[in-house]
């Protein structure tokens, strides 16, 4: 490998940090401000939106890629804004099934249109044909 192409991957790896950290922020912001929540609690809401049936909470943190007690924390708070509810498991009493409420799901919904469109301001200055390049080349990266 050159040296001058190994220096060229580095300072795309800096820059693209460096948009993710920028974008991060931005939303951060944004849900903070326009929402009065944080990014943390948009996650997990997140998480278990697409999985309405619920999961355990060692299953929310591996999704979320975050320790259990980071998890915890979050729940704790989510469940007694009444937005989400812990079940314990019907076949092992050491097992809690953690889901939306039905207020925690409509709330839930309405973050992610502000989300979404947030997300689509943000990137608002991408054309098709760099959304679908920049898609293709992320894709291969991550294969």
């Amino acid at each position: 490998m050159s040296d001058s192409l190994s220096k060229r991957r580095l300072k795309m790896w800096i820059r693209l940090l460096g948009v993710t950290r920028a974008a991060e922020g931005e939303l951060r912001e944004f849900l903070r401000v326009q929402h009065g929540t944080t990014l943390p609690r948009f996650d997990v809401m997140a998480a278990l939106y697409r999985r309405r049936e619920g999961v355990t909470m060692s299953e929310l943190s591996r999704m979320l890629l975050v320790s259990n007690g980071n998890a915890t924390t979050v729940v704790d708070r989510l469940e007694s804004d009444g937005l989400v509810r812990r079940t314990p498991s019907e076949t092992d009493r050491r097992t809690v099934f953690v889901a939306l409420t039905a207020e925690g799901l409509a709330q839930f919904e309405g973050l992610a249109a502000g989300h979404e469109a947030e997300v689509a301001r943000m990137f608002g200055g991408l054309s098709e044909a760099d959304l679908d390049a920049l898609t293709d080349i992320l894709k291969r990266m991550g294969a």
